[in-house]
């Protein structure tokens, strides 16, 4: 059995600690959240990331 190759891009991603998540959202959403981005001159995935950081901030806030 062949042995599967590991993509350069994929073990720095792993070594960053880097996933992919996909998921299904409404396209007029999407759509407008890119063009928002652009708008604000910051990448979707940082601006994702800081607002997942955020709700997890506030949701541990609640509990404590």
């Amino acid at each position: 059995m062949e042995e599967k190759k590991i993509r350069p891009q994929d073990k720095w991603n792993a070594k960053a600690g880097l996933i992919s998540k996909s998921y299904k959202l409404k396209r007029e959403l999407v759509e407008q959240f890119a063009a928002a981005c652009d708008k604000a001159g910051v990448s979707q995935a940082g601006q994702i990331t800081r607002m997942m950081e955020k709700f997890i901030e506030e949701t541990n806030q609640e509990e404590g």
